[in-house]
């Protein structure tokens, strides 16, 4: 039994290794004081983080990624919340079907959902970049605001809603005043998730920006086409500490919507 633990335990720690050694190298080389992006780093210096701040094209695309991310999330929760309650609270003829349309974007291939994109809104229809990249934003949004609410839900007591009607509630008034306030913490859990794969999305992203408008990552690639500095290693280490921040909270979210329903 030890001998299995400990292969085990080794084995845990080769994967560890294998999926963090990476982000160590990267975070290690940001701090490499030479112009050339290296490992192990000859010493230590923060100007490549200082350089972030100089370069004006990361603060502006970092703006429109936020931008992009708050607005998008806005639409995919006005779309995602009435959804969620739909799937979990009825049983209707094609629900099934309902469902898997929802989802579909996280199924499909980001290259091909980006590539259709092109085609029908900036091709076909002539949308304006911007207005296409939001659109982009929230259809691959939306499938984590409708999961993550409606895992919330299946939670909830429906019971609850039905005695707030009973007792002379409106269908409205019931929903904004008991059903929301007992699944906010999955709503602002649902919020972050979709920020963040929409902060951090490439695949959609990279055939919805064109002259004038692009966002972080794509600026990042554009970047090191061109730079094999430690800028990009820089930022990266920053997004890493930003997403992992993020995920914390979820984490705490997702635990106290399950623990407060218990």
């Amino acid at each position: 039994m030890r001998e299995k633990n400990r292969g085990l335990a080794l084995f845990t720690l080769l994967v560890y290794m294998f999926l963090l050694g990476p982000l160590v190298i990267i975070a290690f080389a940001s701090f490499e004081p030479g112009s050339v992006l290296k490992f192990p780093p000859t010493g230590f210096s923060l100007k490549w983080y200082r350089n972030i701040l100089e370069v004006k094209m990361f603060m502006t695309t970092a703006g429109t990624s936020v931008i992009v991310s708050l607005i998008g999330n806005l639409f995919a929760l006005l779309l995602g919340i009435p959804a969620a309650y739909a799937l979990s609270r009825f049983e209707f003829k094609g629900k099934g079907a309902l469902n898997a349309i929802f989802i579909s974007p996280v199924l499909i291939p980001g290259i091909v959902l980006g590539f259709t994109m092109l085609k029908y809104l900036i091709v076909t229809y002539h949308l304006p970049i911007y207005a296409a990249l939001l659109i982009g934003h929230t259809v691959i949004m939306l499938p984590f605001i409708i999961r993550v609410i409606a895992s919330s839900l299946s939670n909830f007591d429906f019971a609850i809603e039905e005695a707030a009607l009973s007792l002379g509630a409106g269908q409205l008034k019931t929903f904004f005043k008991v059903v929301l306030p007992n699944i906010k913490s999955g709503i602002i859990a649902a919020i972050l998730i979709a920020f963040l794969e929409s902060f951090n999305n490439v695949d959609i992203s990279v055939f919805m920006t064109g002259p004038g408008v692009s966002t972080l990552p794509i600026q990042m690639l554009t970047y090191v086409e061109n730079h094999f500095d430690p800028t990009i290693a820089a930022i990266s280490v920053l997004l890493m500490l930003f997403t992992a921040v993020l995920m914390f909270i979820i984490e705490r979210l997702m635990g106290l919507s399950y623990f407060t329903k218990r």
